[in-house]
């Protein structure tokens, strides 16, 4: 596997998105994620994302991190909020979320950010079980979908 940033306007950032966002639609009953984004969120210094190539250079897990300030949306100073974590089917149970998780830590950390916290859904059980196991916690809710009832929020102090 290689790791590497690319633009969230990146073919193949584009072709992951898609995919987690049929996914989000199968499992909750919708359009998928309307969470606002944009390419620039993803720019380093102030963010960054990542695409999983496996050995034949395809596309195969994504994640990203993007700064968020206190904002009215239950963000405060400081935070980075995780985006766009994917792994294809054929490719889960390989440790590439946690690979992607600990190098946007990493990465958001060396930024200065004290806080990394994210917004997932209560169907959305294998990504409930990485964040636990990797530390995150239970946190007021923020975001887009902070007055949702299947929204649940974690952080985790960097």
């Amino acid at each position: 596997m290689h790791i590497r940033p690319v633009s969230f306007d990146h073919p193949d950032a584009v072709k992951l998105n898609d995919q987690v966002q049929a996914e989000y639609g199968v499992r909750y009953g919708d359009g998928g994620d309307a969470t606002p984004m944009d390419p620039a969120d993803f720019v380093p210094p102030n963010g960054l994302y990542l695409i999983a190539y496996d050995e034949l250079g395809a596309p195969v897990a994504s994640g990203a991190w993007r700064v968020q300030d206190e904002n009215g949306e239950g963000n405060a100073d400081g935070d980075a909020e995780i985006k766009r974590m994917y792994v294809i089917e054929q490719m889960r149970g390989r440790g590439l979320a946690r690979r992607i998780l600990a190098a946007l830590e990493e990465d958001a950390r060396a930024a200065g950010r004290v806080r990394m916290v994210l917004e997932t859904g209560a169907k959305q059980p294998e990504a409930v079980a990485l964040y636990l196991s990797s530390g995150y916690e239970p946190c007021e809710k923020f975001g887009y979908y902070r007055h949702h009832e299947l929204s649940l929020c974690y952080a985790k102090a960097l």
